[in-house]
């Protein structure tokens, strides 16, 4: 009897032991399920961040592609806002002119609106350049004629047709100039371009 009770026993302790292991082995898949439930709401919270982060991007595209657009269209208006003034002074001088045969009122009043316009100007950085008595140099001057004279040097500008202009140390626009050239040398450059 011994025996068989020992044997129900050994038999009791194994059935412990599967259930132990049985507990232990549902255990780690309770574990299971949970990690891996907490991994799949990482998963879907990554996901909704990525989202939100192209969202956000989109828009950000968007509202500088509008500022952009504001930027080029009123990118003019200071210096419209500035020259306006210009315009009224031009004007009154139109209006005073018909009113008036005084010409030199007339010429005060174009002065002082030219005076108002290059200050305007000059605001925004350009600036106008003489050029008569300089050398020529072709980054800054355009030569509209050579002129033979003795009473000048050769390639200096005897006189200006239209003034040089910088904007920001950048040339704008080239002086229009007549440059001297020494006696003969103009009728050398005509040969030369035959």
């Amino acid at each position: 009897m011994e025996s068989s009770e020992r044997l129900k026993q050994k038999e009791d302790i194994t059935e412990n032991e599967d259930d132990i292991e049985k507990k232990e082995e549902m255990g780690s898949e309770e574990d299971l399920q949970a990690l891996l439930e907490a991994k799949e709401k990482e998963v879907a919270d990554n996901h909704d961040r990525l989202l939100r982060t192209q969202a956000e991007f989109e828009n950000y595209k968007k509202r500088i592609e509008r500022e952009k657009a504001d930027t080029i269209k009123f990118c003019n208006e200071n210096i419209i806002r500035e020259f306006l003034p210009v315009i009224d002074g031009l004007e009154m001088t139109l209006e005073h002119a018909q009113n008036s045969n005084d010409s030199k009122s007339l010429i005060e009043g174009v002065e002082m609106v030219l005076n108002q316009f290059l200050k305007g100007l000059e605001k925004f950085g350009v600036t106008g350049f003489s050029s008569i008595g300089e050398t020529f140099d072709p980054n800054c001057h355009e030569a509209m004629m050579r002129i033979e004279s003795d009473a000048y040097t050769a390639n200096s500008i005897i006189s200006e047709f239209q003034k040089g202009y910088f904007l920001n140390d950048r040339l704008l626009r080239p002086a229009k100039v007549s440059v001297a050239a020494a006696s003969g040398e103009s009728e050398e450059d005509e040969e030369q371009e035959d």
